[in-house]
């Protein structure tokens, strides 16, 4: 019996946050909808939409007659409601690498915003050509490579071991960077290409036709 759930998305597939919880989905094998919300029209801002997420942000999970905004949050519940073995993992089983997982995520959530501004998602998906970084843009990527670097320093093609949902987010940000062509040692640049073939990305690329 397929499992009633659904997710609203940006129209435009832009949203990092959206492709973050469709990968969740897709790596725990659920069967879900995928309904896409015009956000350049203002659908976010309809009665519609506001009654399944007053913040009037995507991504949305909706499940049976439940609803939850922010993709982190859905995250946890996804791994909590679906959990291992009868289901992929998408963190850790280790505790303390669940919670560095969790704290890379709310990292790349809460920091580098200039970085976000100047390099928006439409140059990872749209082949936008950006304006050089600024001062600050250059200092936001230094921390980028910095912590990067840090995380990665063991040589592993995944953060902690078998692949998560911190990767997929970690690679993301590091696309920002390496698909326009900005600076980025070797190694960070290698390792956001192999995350980038993940087949649950490629599938949210392919949706975009």
């Amino acid at each position: 019996m397929a499992v009633p759930l659904t997710l609203y998305v940006d129209a435009q597939f832009l949203s990092p946050y959206a492709l973050s919880a469709y990968a969740a989905l897709e790596v725990k094998g659920l069967d879900f909808e995928v309904r896409q919300v015009d956000l350049e029209q203002g659908d976010q801002r309809a009665a519609p939409f506001l009654h399944r997420s007053p913040i009037g942000k995507v991504p949305v999970l909706a499940h049976l007659d439940f609803y939850l905004s922010e993709s982190s949050a859905i995250a946890e519940y996804l791994e909590q409601a679906f959990p291992a073995p009868d289901y992929a993992a998408i963190y850790p089983a280790d505790t303390r690498a669940r919670a560095q997982a969790r704290q890379v995520q709310a990292w790349l959530r809460s920091d580098l915003q200039t970085l976000r501004r100047e390099r928006p998602t439409e140059v990872i998906f749209d082949g936008m050509r950006p304006a050089p970084l600024s001062d600050a843009g250059h200092c936001d990527a230094a921390r980028l490579i910095r912590v990067g670097t840090a995380l990665l320093a063991h040589g592993q093609p995944n953060l902690f071991g078998a692949w998560s949902l911190a990767d997929l987010d970690l690679a993301a940000m590091l696309n920002r960077l390496a698909i326009p062509g900005d600076s980025l040692p070797d190694p960070l640049r290698a390792y956001a290409q192999h995350q980038w073939n993940h087949p649950a990305i490629q599938r949210w690329i392919a949706g975009r036709a």
